[in-house]
C-alpha cells in the first residue's frame, strides 16, 4: 500500500489529483491536509474515500505531526496562497504561507520520511518578465518574478532544490503554467469570466467586467496536469525542475471571447480599472519538451473543451 499525502486537498488542482489517484489506483491510501474551516465542496463527492487531517501550513509543529504520524511514501505539496492579486494586498502573508509553509513540509519530510517523493508545486509566475525571444520558456530561463506571489514561489522552489542537494531528498520542482477546467476558483480570470457570463444568462448582471485582455497565457486542462503529476511521482528525482504546460499561448481576450461564444445571450464587455494589477506579466508560454522526455504525456482535453467544461460547471452552481 502506497501512502500519499496531498496538502491543500480542498484546492482546485489537489482535488483533481486525489480523484484521479483514487480512480486509477487500488493500492493507494490518500491523506489530505485541510484547514479546519475550509470549504469542502471540491471533494464532497469522494471525501469518504480518503483520510482528512487538520494542518496549518505555517505552523511547523502542525506540519511535522502530520508527516510523523502518516509516514508518507509520496507528498504532493499543493497548498498555497495562489491568487496573484491577494499577494499585492497581503505580501507578508503570501510569503509566510508559500515559502515558510514549503520549508515546514521539507523539514518535516527530512526528519520523518526522508525517502519520500516530494513535489514542490511551483508556477510560471516565477519566470515573470519574459521577453518574446525567450518563448517558449525553458526551465533554464532567468527568473524575474513580477509579483509577491511569484517571489514567494521562487523562494519555495529554491528550498526544494536546496533540500534535494543538501540531504539527497527525492524532490521534484514543477513549474505549472495556467490551469483551467471544472472547479476553478471564481477569483481566477477564466472562472471569473465564466461566472459573470452565467450571471448575465440568469439575469443577475448586465455584462462582463474585465482587466487587461492583452496578457497571453499557456493553459492546460487540470485533468491533464494531474495525470502528469502522478506519472512524474513514479520517478526518482534530485531537485530537478520540470515545466508542466501545453506549449501554446492564448490571450485573455481569446479566453473571454471563447467563453462568450458558448452563450446564446448577447453579452457586453467593459474595462474595470480596479482589475488592473500594479504590474502584469505580459507573456507566458512554456516549453514542455523536458516533461515529455520523462513521461509519455499526451493532453486529452482541447483548450476549447476545457473552457466549455468550466462554463458548464459554473452553470450548475447557479
Amino acid at each position: 500500500m502506497t501512502k500519499v499525502v496531498i496538502t491543500g486537498i480542498d484546492g482546485f488542482i489537489a482535488s483533481h489529483l486525489a480523484e484521479r489517484i483514487l480512480k486509477n489506483n487500488k493500492n493507494v491510501e490518500i491523506v489530505g491536509t485541510i484547514r479546519r474551516l475550509a470549504d469542502r465542496k471540491n471533494i464532497q463527492h469522494f471525501m469518504d474515500e480518503m483520510t482528512l487531517v487538520d494542518m496549518e501550513l505555517t505552523d511547523a509543529h502542525s506540519v511535522e505531526k502530520v508527516i510523523r504520524d502518516e509516514q508518507p511514501d509520496k507528498v504532493f505539496h499543493l497548498a498555497a496562497q495562489s491568487f496573484v492579486p491577494t499577494s499585492w494586498t497581503s505580501p507578508s502573508g503570501t510569503i509566510n504561507t508559500n515559502t515558510i509553509g514549503t520549508l515546514n513540509v521539507l523539514e518535516s519530510v527530512r526528519k520523518h520520511s526522508n525517502g519520500a517523493f516530494v513535489q514542490i508545486a511551483g508556477t510560471s509566475e516565477e519566470y515573470g518578465m519574459v521577453y518574446p525571444h525567450e518563448c517558449p520558456i525553458k526551465e533554464e530561463n532567468v527568473l524575474r518574478p513580477l509579483s509577491p506571489y511569484g517571489v514567494s514561489k521562487v523562494a519555495a522552489d529554491m528550498f526544494g532544490y536546496q533540500y534535494a542537494k543538501s540531504y539527497g531528498m527525492n524532490v521534484l520542482r514543477t513549474r505549472t503554467f495556467n490551469q483551467t477546467g471544472p472547479r476553478r476558483g471564481e477569483m481566477f480570470v477564466d472562472a471569473d469570466f465564466a461566472t459573470q457570463i452565467v450571471k448575465v444568462e440568469r439575469g443577475l448582471a448586465h455584462g462582463v467586467l474585465h482587466g487587461n485582455l492583452d496578457a497571453i497565457r499557456d493553459f492546460t486542462d487540470v485533468r491533464d496536469t494531474v495525470d502528469a503529476y502522478w506519472e512524474l511521482s513514479n520517478i526518482k528525482w534530485n531537485g530537478e525542475v520540470i515545466n508542466v504546460c501545453s506549449g501554446k499561448g492564448h490571450s485573455m481576450k481569446e479566453v473571454l471571447e471563447t467563453l462568450i461564444s458558448f452563450s446564446d445571450k448577447h453579452i457586453n464587455t467593459e474595462v474595470d480599472k480596479t482589475r488592473m494589477r500594479p504590474s502584469d506579466v505580459p507573456l507566458l508560454i512554456g516549453d514542455n519538451t523536458k516533461l515529455k522526455m520523462y513521461i509519455d504525456w499526451k493532453q486529452k482535453y482541447k483548450w476549447v473543451e476545457s473552457l466549455h467544461d468550466l462554463l458548464e460547471y459554473v452553470r450548475k452552481k447557479y
